[in-house]
């Protein structure tokens, strides 16, 4: 009897084994495509200890750099984004970042607010699959999947890609253990120049009006900071696409007023942050280079320790190290892209190492 109980405890443990280390290797890895399906898994390496956390779609993490938040302030930061996060998405990942640390301020971009319901399994993945699991990952995906998708599917993702196989590549083996790093504290570093020449029109819309969900969570986001004594700032990235028209802009401005919230539409500021759009931008508009997103972290950098009285944690010894040791890498990866771009007119490699 004891030795059938151990024979079929091994069989278990070998079919567990088997099981998850398939899994592994079918999980895309995101190292030559589509590398942001890393970006939220980068938070559980940083240390946990930042004043200014960021959510939000790529407005933010093409747009703020938080190098020179450190470099010119003293400001810790680290960005929580990835493509097309919707406000729900950005609740949850805040109540992921509580479990770890309770930062000073929080800073939302408020582009997502344009959509009141799920909208993308892809999109979905990339933000939900790399959360650690707890209670804000089931929420978030509660809250995030489309009448397509399978809750099973995220607990063990081999159900969905299984016909993967097909695919498999060295890279699956490389990073089997560990995924490349793409980003520095949720930056990802573009160092090219695509101008800004033309930007495309969209038809109008026959209602302008956010979403009930969107205004629900926008609103649970100021609660649950109000009760954590955590600044929250609203921000609109100076991006020329998509538009931010003037009646998205009307409500937040009304939100941030009822709610005593600090409220930026950077757009308005583009000649005050010193922005030129035949420079600063990678995407013809859309996203700023890292030389524009300089530019605004340090125009945003002093707002916030004019309005929060942020600390300058520069002369403090192992926060220094730790911000030196990433400033190091922020260089090198600038430096490398640049190089790239010298040799063969783009860059080939986005990965920070």
């Amino acid at each position: 009897m004891r030795l059938t109980i151990v024979k079929i405890t091994v069989a278990i443990a070998a079919f567990a084994l088997v099981f998850f280390a398939l899994q592994r290797l079918l999980v895309p890895k995101y190292a030559t495509q589509t590398l942001e399906g890393n970006l939220i898994r980068e938070y559980y390496r940083s240390g946990f200890d930042h004043d200014v956390i960021f959510l939000g779609d790529c407005e933010v993490y093409h747009n703020f750099s938080p190098v020179t938040l450190w470099e010119e302030f003293g400001i810790t930061s680290f960005i929580r984004g990835t493509p097309q996060q919707l406000i729900w998405k950005s609740y949850y990942l805040l109540e992921d970042v509580l479990r770890f640390e309770t930062p000073r301020v929080v800073v939302y971009n408020v582009l997502s607010m344009q959509y009141g319901e799920p909208q993308n399994e892809a999109y979905n993945r990339l933000t939900l699959d790399g959360m650690r699991w707890g209670l804000p990952k089931i929420r978030a995906i509660n809250a995030s999947m489309t009448d397509e998708e399978d809750w099973l599917s995220y607990i063990f993702p081999l159900f969905r890609f299984k016909e993967r196989w097909r695919d498999i590549g060295a890279e699956d083996f490389r990073y089997f253990f560990r995924r490349p790093q793409v980003s520095v504290n949720g930056f990802m570093i573009r160092s090219e120049v695509v101008p800004a020449e033309w930007i495309p029109e969209l038809p109008p819309r026959g209602n302008y009006r956010f979403g009930d969900k969107a205004y629900e969570y926008l609103g649970k986001m100021a609660q649950l900071t109000a009760a954590h004594g955590i600044e929250l700032v609203l921000v609109k990235a100076p991006t020329l696409f998509p538009p931010w028209p003037t009646q998205w802009d009307a409500q937040i401005v009304n939100f941030a007023e009822e709610h005593g919230l600090l409220y930026i539409n950077f757009l308005s500021h583009i000649d005050e942050i010193g922005l030129d759009f035949n420079y600063h931008t990678f995407s013809e508009g859309r996203d700023l280079n890292v030389f524009g997103a300089e530019l605004l972290a340090r125009y945003f950098g002093e707002i916030l320790q004019d309005s929060f009285g942020l600390p300058d944690r520069r002369g403090e010894t192992k926060t220094a190290e730790h911000w030196n040791e990433l400033t190091a890498l922020y260089r090198r990866a600038i430096t490398r892209q640049l190089a790239e771009i010298e040799r063969y007119g783009s860059v080939r490699s986005f990965h920070i190492e």
